[in-house]
């Protein structure tokens, strides 16, 4: 009725790769392509972790048409990690390109301000 179970998939893979080196498949070359492919995953983690190098014209090309400026709207919209959004929504708060308009416990919501310093939603019209 029993018989052999199946192999999980990791002993399965172990048993494929010490089969392939018995009959004298060197195992040196993997390695190395899965140093790159990791190497290449590493670096593609890094370039999200950039501040995208953009002046605050392009800046707010990007983030005017947005409904609401949000934390996670503005990471989507210039593709980087969800950190470097927060850190570049304070420095254009600092800056007096864009203002908190509401929101709460870190999840703000920001309107651009307008040439007169107040922002430019339509409260003024």
């Amino acid at each position: 009725m029993g018989g052999t179970k199946k192999k999980p998939i990791s002993q399965a893979e172990k048993a494929q790769t010490a089969q392939d080196s018995a009959q004298g498949g060197p195992k040196k070359p993997e390695k190395k392509s899965a140093k790159e492919a990791k190497f290449a995953q590493q670096q593609a983690k890094q370039a999200a972790l950039v501040a995208p190098k953009m002046d605050e014209k392009q800046l707010l090309k990007v983030l005017s048409p947005m409904k609401a400026i949000t934390l996670y709207g503005t990471s989507r919209a210039l593709g980087v990690n969800a950190a470097i959004a927060s850190q570049v929504l304070r420095n254009l708060e600092a800056k007096n390109v864009v203002t908190r308009v509401g929101g709460y416990s870190g999840h703000y919501i920001y309107a651009v301000t307008g040439p007169a310093g107040s922002p430019a939603a339509s409260a003024s019209a």
